[in-house]
């Protein structure tokens, strides 16, 4: 049962963060750059780290790195070819777009649910450093969910309703944990595609739309601060 409350934890840090940005709607370009260097952060100081410690225990760096690219670039084949999403510089929201942005999202944080429980079954210290990081990065993903959501034109009521979802995930990929064992080989393959897909969602959408017809000093100032707080808070921890 303890790997059920800590995973409620992550739930509840999900929906603070969501709530945050829902009630500063007015404020979004300042979250959104914020969220793109959180969302790089986690990519590059969490993500990248586990996968290459878990990884390279069963597979080369070469085959580490294939799959960080199958994330990226399959993110980019769905985000130009299937959801028909452009770049032109005009005020076009894509709303498939919104809605597979924030299915990856709850999908990213249903894996920090397995994360969760699989550490929990290797050892409690285990368990509660893989708690911690998640913890950290939960409150970006609710953020994020929200975010994606209303750039591409969806209402607030949407955003929060695949709040619900996202926030629900952890609890929900824990809790399947006690029913089955996740072979260790597969998970660093796993977290190297959520480092190509965070790092496109950053680049191509979060840092691009945070720029757009804003300041950009103080934008690019909280996206540097997003990636250092996931940097020392990682690395604190």
């Amino acid at each position: 049962m303890t790997v059920l409350y800590v995973a409620f934890a992550a739930s509840v840090a999900t929906f603070i963060g969501g709530s945050f940005a829902l009630r500063f709607r007015d404020k979004l370009h300042l979250i959104l750059g914020f969220s793109a260097g959180a969302v790089a952060g986690v990519a590059l100081f969490d993500l990248l780290p586990e996968a290459i410690e878990l990884g390279s225990k069963y597979h080369s760096a070469s085959t580490i790195a294939l799959f960080v690219a199958l994330g990226l670039f399959g993110y980019l084949i769905l985000d130009r070819l299937i959801l028909l999403h452009t770049h032109e510089e005009d005020d076009e929201v894509n709303a498939p777009r919104g809605f597979f942005g924030a299915f990856t999202l709850a999908a990213h944080s249903f894996l920090d649910g397995i994360a969760i429980g699989v550490g929990f079954q290797a050892s409690a210290i285990v368990g509660a450093v893989i708690t911690a990081a998640v913890l950290t990065h939960d409150f970006s993903d609710g953020i994020n969910t929200v975010n994606l959501v209303l750039r591409n034109g969806g209402s607030w009521q949407r955003a929060f309703r695949w709040l619900l979802v996202d926030a629900a995930a952890p609890l929900a990929g824990a809790a399947s944990t006690l029913f089955f064992h996740i072979p260790e080989s597969y998970i660093g393959l796993v977290l190297a595609v959520f480092v190509g897909t965070f790092l496109y969602l950053s680049a191509s959408d979060l840092i691009p739309e945070s720029h757009h017809r804003h300041p950009r000093a103080l934008t690019t100032v909280m996206t540097l601060l997003g990636a250092a707080l996931i940097y020392l808070v990682v690395h604190l921890v």
